[in-house]
């Protein structure tokens, strides 16, 4: 089955027409219809312009646009004679990597508690002995 750019394609030039007489019927830049006979449509500003810009150039050729937006849905879609993917059992992730992650859990616990409690800690400012004594005499010397 041929690409829908080359469907364009062949139908504008089966038809005499140029890319120019489609670029001003339809005010669609020549690059953007460059682009879609090149089956580049991933290049185009959108998924609403490119529908845009295919229905109009359909129409400026004189196909129906209908059916051009049709193939444009269906350009993705596997063709029936295309196998069908290899399904892939699911497997649970390794006991071991669990393991792992629980350590690694505990180690975290462990450094976070250490951490908050060197923070928390109560400072206390003790006076060196040599003032507590000097501060001992003169309270005891006032009395």
């Amino acid at each position: 089955m041929e690409s829908l750019g080359t469907y364009l394609r062949n139908e504008r030039e089966l038809r005499q027409i140029s890319l120019e007489e489609i670029a001003q019927t339809t005010r669609i830049p020549i690059r953007m219809l460059q682009r879609i006979e090149d089956d580049d449509l991933d290049a185009l500003p959108g998924e609403v312009f490119a529908r845009g810009f295919l229905k109009s150039y359909a129409t400026s050729v004189g196909l129906d646009a209908e059916d051009v937006l049709g193939r444009y849905g269906r350009r993705d879609q596997p063709e029936e004679d295309s196998a069908p993917a290899p399904i892939t059992a699911i497997t649970p992730p390794e006991k071991g990597r669990r393991f792992g992650i629980a350590i690694a859990l505990v180690i975290l616990l462990i450094l976070f508690t250490l951490a908050l409690s060197i923070v928390l800690r109560p400072r206390h400012r003790d006076t060196p002995i040599e003032l507590s004594q000097a501060s001992t005499q003169v309270l005891d010397a006032r009395v």
